[in-house]
């Protein structure tokens, strides 16, 4: 048999950090690989109450279809905390609920690319959004990072030599960056939606670590600045809820949302019901601030253990960031090191991270780097993983 594949997925191939990941599901490995959140902190009891009242309360909706955007009360709900906490002046019209910001990603790829079109992305860029860009063949023009975050000069050279009438979009974390741990400097936002407004660009900032942050001071979201109409922010509950929610939200001005609300009919017709009226409950009644004062509170303190562990025991040779949030720490190893091979040899050590080369959109980028995420191993297990991957180095 031969099955009539389209074109786009005869090209897909599995990515070779994938693979590699795959050795780190042994249970005797302290993986700093996955962004994954502490399982110690979900909130089962409050779940378990909550879904289980909702369901007793309501069980014709909950367990009901419901509609395209959402919930309407999340939706208020999402919108009024992004007023409180990030300053947006959203309202519950312009969000669309959905399955996790991956989804999120996806309607925007879905609506936004067609085959060979560009999108400008960060080098090093998150993962999953690549994937998603890449499997509706995109092209891609990265950004280089530094430590105030996207180099906007690069971007606004970039720009000026596109000459296609369809303008490509952007695609952003910047605040605690997937992978890189860096958080976009106010100047550097600044600048960006001046280039924004200048060669009407759409951005679109996803903003998944914000909340998760032990120092420094509160950086503007890019829709907070926006005067324009031109950012479609995407949002999560995976990182200060339960990633296994799977809920996340894109908010909109009103064109763009409807695409994304046709775009999501087609793919799920809509998210999980009982899943949605459990997160506007378990926001509703407050377990939220207490369940991020819990997480901030427990990340904080990994983050400083792997921090001073690798103070302690890495070579001098070997750089890394100090980041102010998230979950994630970026390593650069001299010239000559490649992480793929160290990641081999890392895994024979029974310790595992990943090669920064996965972040990349061009092959052979990012050679000599690597992420490490502080969040889900102990701090037991951090300071023996950092210490067996400095007898590597």
């Amino acid at each position: 048999m031969r099955p009539p594949y389209a074109r786009r997925v005869t090209k897909m191939k599995a990515s070779e950090i994938r693979e590699l990941l795959k050795l780190t599901k042994k249970p005797d490995i302290i993986s700093f690989a996955g962004g994954l959140p502490d399982p110690a902190a979900f909130p089962y009891k409050e779940v378990d109450m909550i879904s289980t009242q909702v369901i007793e309360e309501n069980y014709v909706k909950t367990l009901q279809y419901g509609t395209t955007e959402g919930f309407n009360r999340l939706r208020r709900q999402l919108a009024k905390r992004m007023k409180q906490k990030l300053k947006c002046n959203v309202s519950a019209d312009e969000i669309i609920v959905t399955s996790g910001a991956q989804q999120a990603i996806d309607l925007v790829s879905k609506v936004f690319i067609d085959e060979g079109d560009t999108v400008l992305v960060e080098k090093p860029g998150y993962l999953g959004a690549l994937s998603s860009f890449k499997l509706f063949q995109a092209k891609f023009f990265g950004i280089p990072l530094d430590e105030q975050g996207l180099k906007t000069e690069k971007l606004e050279e970039g720009l000026k030599k596109y000459k296609k009438a369809k303008r490509p979009f952007l695609y952003t974390v910047p605040t605690f960056q997937n992978p890189s741990g860096i958080t976009m400097s106010l100047e550097r936002r600044k600048h960006l939606m001046e280039i924004a407004s200048e060669y009407d660009l759409v951005i679109v900032e996803d903003n998944p670590y914000s909340e998760l942050r032990y120092s420094g001071k509160e950086v503007p979201t890019l829709k907070s600045m926006d005067t324009e109409g031109r950012v479609v922010y995407l949002g999560t509950l995976s990182k200060v809820f339960a990633p296994g929610m799977r809920l996340g939200w894109a908010a909109a001005p009103e064109g763009i949302r409807k695409k994304l609300v046709l775009a999501k009919q087609a793919t799920d017709l809509c998210t999980s019901s009982l899943i949605q009226y459990t997160s506007y409950k378990y926001m509703k009644d407050g377990h939220m601030v207490r369940q991020i004062k819990k997480i901030k509170a427990l990340y904080k303190s990994k983050r400083d253990t792997m921090l001073d562990t690798m103070d302690e025991y890495f070579p001098k040779s070997i750089k890394y960031n100090r980041p102010e949030g998230g979950m994630f720490l970026w390593l650069e190893f001299p010239k000559g090191i490649d992480s793929r091979v160290l990641f081999k040899k890392a895994i024979k050590k029974k310790v595992a991270f990943v090669p920064g080369s996965a972040f990349y959109v061009t092959e052979g980028e990012g050679a000599n780097t690597a992420r490490l995420n502080f969040s889900f191993a102990s701090e037991e297990q951090i300071k023996e993983g950092i210490k067996r991957l400095s007898t590597l180095l």
